[in-house]
């Protein structure tokens, strides 16, 4: 097993960090960021534009491959419904989901990847973080960390959670993961289920967030799947601690949507965004609130 998280220089030979976005509010806001990081109270939700950014196919690929796979023209296909009703579908015709997950496992993991080239997956194994939940089914995440040398436990279901070490960080795979059939949120029949919020993982999740901030990165706007995470913890922290302040969560976004800032404040989260390439705004936001530029 990998040895325990280390950073990776001493903090008097990093240079000075450089603030994100403006004014004086952002700057508090990092500080804010970095001190709950060091106090290892900071649990990370990655998702999937964090994959991305190693060359991972878009959700468009998959589509696309279910319409081949069902003798379907791709574009009629894309028009029928969200890629949960298409993997719904998919699984009626098909009598499971295991031929998708299948392809989706040789597809996201391809030989070629550089993952020790990807500064985002080095920020992410080598940070403080003792949680991380994520809503990918790849394996990435695990690879970085074994890559890096840093200790870490994967949870896909309740079984797993024997396995926890004090030492090791640990990854959640919050939608299931590729080794799993049975684990996967992919068709419109699974995601019912995660709404209900009343699985072992769900359970864990809610007392996961008592007490600590949640930093979202690598996540749509658009996506109503993580939007509904959003709601449903506020929720949670309302009913589990109704007298006691949420702690302001943060999600970064490479783009300012005062839209989006408005009606993600209402569930506490607060969003922090950087101008530019997606890929390298994530990078210096990750490098400030690790203090590791």
């Amino acid at each position: 097993m990998p040895s325990t998280r280390t950073r990776t220089r001493p903090r008097s030979e990093r240079r000075p960090t450089a603030p994100i976005g403006t004014g004086t509010g952002a700057d508090e806001t990092m500080r804010q960021l970095r001190d709950i990081h060091r106090r290892g109270k900071l649990l990370l939700f990655v998702g999937a534009g964090v994959s991305m950014g190693l060359g991972l196919p878009p959700w468009q690929t998959l589509i696309e491959h279910m319409a081949r796979e069902l003798d379907v023209e791709a574009t009629a296909f894309a028009d029928k419904g969200s890629y949960l009703t298409l993997a719904e579908y998919f699984r009626i015709k098909h009598g499971s989901i295991g031929p998708l997950r299948s392809w989706m496992d040789r597809e996201w993991h391809p030989r070629d990847v550089e993952l020790g080239k990807s500064r985002i997956h080095e920020l992410i194994a080598k940070g403080l973080f003792p949680l991380i939940y994520t809503t990918n089914y790849d394996r990435w995440l695990e690879s970085a960390f074994e890559h890096h040398k840093v200790a870490y436990t994967k949870i896909v279901s309740v079984a797993d959670l024997a396995k926890l070490r004090p030492d090791a960080t640990q990854i959640i795979k919050f939608h299931g993961d590729l080794e799993d059939d049975a684990s996967i949120v992919l068709d419109e029949s699974s995601y019912f289920r995660r709404l209900d919020f009343e699985s072992p993982l769900d359970i864990k999740l809610r007392a996961d967030v008592l007490g600590r901030t949640v930093m979202f990165i690598g996540y749509s706007l658009a996506d109503v799947n993580i939007r509904y995470l959003f709601y449903k913890l506020s929720r949670l922290w309302k009913s589990s601690v109704p007298n006691v302040a949420q702690p302001v969560s943060y999600l970064f976004s490479p783009s300012a949507n005062e839209v989006q800032r408005a009606v993600l404040g209402q569930w506490g989260i607060e969003m922090v965004h950087l101008g530019g390439d997606p890929s390298q705004a994530l990078i210096r936001f990750l490098e400030t609130v690790l203090d590791d530029e």
